[in-house]
């Protein structure tokens, strides 16, 4: 398993995209992918949500059980990704690209994020 270097990371096992002209992209690592199992619904937050960081702000039900969803920053939901609601599965399938779950425009910067490094430690998910 290998967690991209350029995103940071949530204990809650969520990762964050680099802002682009602030905003940024959020979805579950592999790690948390794999521990679910087959993803077969996604609640998301909607656009215009405000979450907050560490706050749920939807969930992922599996085969296996039903896991909130965290939000690893502060801000406005400006997209929730459909492909995710439509076909769950991308959650498992592509974590890191097409299984993305919102965009959120970031009003409060993380400050306990963690590098992919601090994430494999964390998570015993490193090679």
């Amino acid at each position: 398993m290998s967690n991209p270097q350029q995103l940071r990371y949530s204990k809650e096992h969520e990762w964050l995209s680099g802002a682009e002209d602030g905003v940024s992209t959020v979805g579950i690592t592999e790690f948390a992918a794999n521990a679910l199992g087959d993803v077969v619904y996604a609640q998301l937050p909607e656009v215009g949500d405000t979450v907050t960081a560490g706050e749920t702000c939807g969930e992922l039900e599996s085969t296996k059980s039903v896991s909130d969803l965290y939000s690893p920053v502060t801000g406005e939901v400006v997209e929730a990704n459909q492909d995710v609601v439509d076909d769950p599965a991308l959650v498992n399938s592509a974590p890191f690209e097409g299984g993305w779950l919102f965009k959120v425009r970031i009003s409060d910067e993380p400050k306990d994020l963690l590098s992919a490094d601090e994430y494999d430690a964390f998570s015993g998910s490193g090679n």
